[in-house]
């Protein structure tokens, strides 16, 4: 079982930027691909970034550019930092953890942009 533990959502002005972590409770973190997702009200769960565990990184196109994701497998944490926050960012984000057999979500950060 892995515990994910998402952090620093919150209200933003567009153009804004804010940085989310992800706390994994498994040892297996350092070894594992982590991910970032987002939902929409309304839509359907997005992929946004993921990073192995030899720090490869891959963006959606959407937010390239503007988003930077990375790790600390010291401290079993994911990081998505987000600059140039648009209103259309808005949303309930999700980390993930690639499990080998099975794949884990956190309970969600709610990031509002304002314009």
């Amino acid at each position: 079982q892995v515990q994910l533990v998402e952090s620093g959502g919150g209200l933003v002005q567009a153009g804004g930027s804010l940085r989310l972590s992800c706390s994994a409770s498994r040892s297996t973190f350092s070894i594992r691909t982590m991910g970032w997702y987002r939902q929409a009200p309304g839509k359907q769960r997005d992929f946004l970034a993921d990073i192995t565990s030899t720090g490869n990184t891959n963006y959606a196109d959407s937010v390239k550019g503007r988003f930077t994701i990375s790790r600390d497998n010291a401290k079993n944490t994911v990081y998505l930092q987000m600059n140039s926050l648009k209103p259309e960012d808005t949303a309930v984000y999700y980390c993930k953890f690639y499990g080998s057999l099975r794949d884990y979500w956190g309970q969600g950060t709610q990031v509002t942009v304002s314009s």
